[in-house]
């Protein structure tokens, strides 16, 4: 009798915790989103960047950690703005001497430049789901134009912490030389890729 009361116990604290994390489909479709301002979901967002390694392979690591904002409006995609930050100090290739390599004033210097930033100066839809982010982006005390392609991914209200959240990809190339990061250039390749995956929180 114990036992069959220790499993019905235990079916119905499994039945309470699924049905508190229980969610309703994401949205797919653009069209669906509220419109607003956004804030970064921080712990599950994050910038990954790669270059090649003596034209042997590619190596790449992540920056978590970010934070920023944006306005959205999927009645006037235009008008979308975009202003992200990343701390250079998290950058993790899960090798930490090579982390500490990355930071120091032979690299990133984070010391000096502690954040890179993204800030859009345009924002065109290039399909059902996709835009092209024409931006500004400062990194090692320098600022350029750069492109970001992005994809939206869904939307949905999370089931943990009940926000509403938007889902994106994006990618980009950048020179790092373009930025005063030339170490090894092009032993270790200028060419830098940068893939986003990004949430973002509605505040208001």
């Amino acid at each position: 009798m114990k036992t069959l009361i220790a499993a019905a116990l235990s079916i119905t604290a499994i039945a309470a915790t699924t049905a508190t994390v229980a969610q309703t489909a994401p949205a797919e479709s653009p069209a669906t989103v509220k419109a607003g301002t956004y804030t970064v979901e921080t712990y599950h967002t994050l910038v990954r960047f790669g270059v090649n390694h003596f034209g042997i392979n590619e190596f790449f690591g992540t920056f978590p950690g970010a934070k920023g904002s944006l306005t959205i409006d999927p009645k006037n995609v235009a008008a979308t703005k975009l202003d992200v930050a990343v701390p250079v100090a998290t950058v993790s290739t899960t090798n930490a001497t090579l982390d500490k390599e990355l930071v120091s004033a032979d690299w990133l210097d984070a010391a000096k430049f502690p954040e890179i930033r993204f800030i859009s100066t345009t924002v065109t839809r290039t399909g059902a789901t996709t835009a092209r982010i024409a931006g500004n982006l400062t990194l090692h005390g320098v600022t350029k134009p750069v492109m970001l392609d992005a994809t939206f991914t869904a939307a949905a209200t999370n089931p943990m912490n009940k926000a509403y959240t938007l889902g994106f990809k994006g990618s980009g190339v950048i020179k790092r030389t373009d930025f005063g990061v030339s170490k090894y250039a092009p032993l270790v390749s200028d060419e830098t890729t940068i893939n986003i995956s990004a949430a973002f929180e509605y505040k208001s």
